[in-house]
């Protein structure tokens, strides 16, 4: 077991422990492997050789203290079932290209500082049945409620003031009063 309490015993593969600052751009397509490697998650076990982009099923970077944009291309990761960036210090908008996922069936970008709109490409997404984008700084009026995005409650929203429209209680017609924080000083 490693400091974290993590038993890397069943696999021959080890990542170091890094606190990423920041997502750089990577090229999923120049990774790849000469050697076939053998894994086992859930009691099953599988081997791979050759391009990662072709077996990578999910990206789980949450809680990575990542900062910056997210990256349009996370985008080209188009057989991607789930991706996680939630509980980062992410910022920008959220990439249209997320509407090329269209294998994806969880994204979670949630706890975030992310800005902007929902994009509406994203209803493309039918095979989405996990949504959060709670916790950020959006605005706007989200997507029409049609396909999928017709499931999403407000959980999946909350945190977010200044966005409007179905689910949310706010109608898009008023503007929404933001509180400021309270703070509290010691006397």
């Amino acid at each position: 077991m490693d400091g974290y309490g993590v038993d890397y015993s069943w696999t021959d593969l080890v990542v170091p422990y890094h606190t990423c600052d920041i997502i750089y751009l990577m090229d999923f397509d120049q990774f790849e492997t000469r050697d076939e490697i053998q894994f086992t998650t859930k009691k099953n076990h599988f081997s791979y050789k050759g391009n990662i982009q072709d077996y990578m099923s999910g990206l789980d970077l949450s809680s990575n203290k990542l900062t910056g944009q997210i990256p349009e291309e996370l985008g080209l990761l188009t057989r991607i079932l789930s991706l996680n960036l939630s509980h980062n210090k992410l910022s920008g908008p959220i990439p249209v290209s997320f509407s090329n996922l269209s294998q994806i069936e969880s994204l979670d970008l949630s706890s975030n500082s992310l800005s902007g709109k929902v994009p509406s490409k994203l209803i493309q997404l039918t095979k989405l049945a996990v949504f959060d984008v709670s916790y950020n700084n959006l605005s706007s009026r989200l997507p029409e409620p049609k396909a999928q995005f017709g499931t999403f409650g407000n959980e999946s929203y909350e945190g977010n003031p200044l966005l409007c429209g179905t689910p949310l209680e706010n109608n898009c017609t008023t503007t929404p009063q933001v509180s400021e924080p309270s703070t509290k000083t010691d006397i």
